[in-house]
């Protein structure tokens, strides 16, 4: 197989722990004002090569911009941290001299894709019913979080 063929032959989550979840919102915060949302988030990969892991963290930064100003807005700050397993990850990565690893893109883009969407839908649950209820992670293309670490 070539190197641009290359796939991960099988990867799955074998740990998974939310180590933040907290939502900040004013006592008197009033929903109605709120017209949009603010967010960040950063993406961090680390390898464990002789085991065949990866471990991901993910955390997002959101905020609430509301139509007055001068208004305590409300804030949500969520870590979330991944581990998988890559069967093949010998034939993704590549252990540099300086003990960096090289990642293949398509596998980058696998875990980044795999750790996003799953952090979005868990958001999208645990928003329900507070001050953030309204804000969704948009749909990116997961190379970004590659690229940039942050967004």
């Amino acid at each position: 197989m070539s190197a641009n063929m290359l796939q991960p032959e099988k990867i799955e989550i074998v740990d998974f722990k939310i180590i933040k979840g907290q939502i900040n919102s004013p006592f008197d915060f009033e929903i109605e004002k709120v017209e949009g949302h603010t967010f960040n988030v950063d993406f961090e990969l680390g390898f464990n090569l002789d085991d065949k892991l990866v471990k991901a963290d993910f955390s997002v930064n959101v905020e609430t911009k509301s139509k007055e100003e001068d208004i305590e807005e409300a804030i949500g700050a969520f870590s979330f941290v991944y581990v998988f397993y890559v069967d093949n990850i010998e034939e993704l990565t590549t252990l540099e001299k300086d003990l960096t690893v090289t990642l293949h893109p398509s596998l980058g883009n696998a875990l980044a894709s795999i750790t996003y969407s799953t952090s979005r839908g868990i958001l999208m649950t645990r928003f329900q019913g507070t001050a953030l209820s309204d804000f969704i992670l948009p749909v990116i293309n997961p190379n970004n979080l590659l690229e940039k670490g942050s967004n």
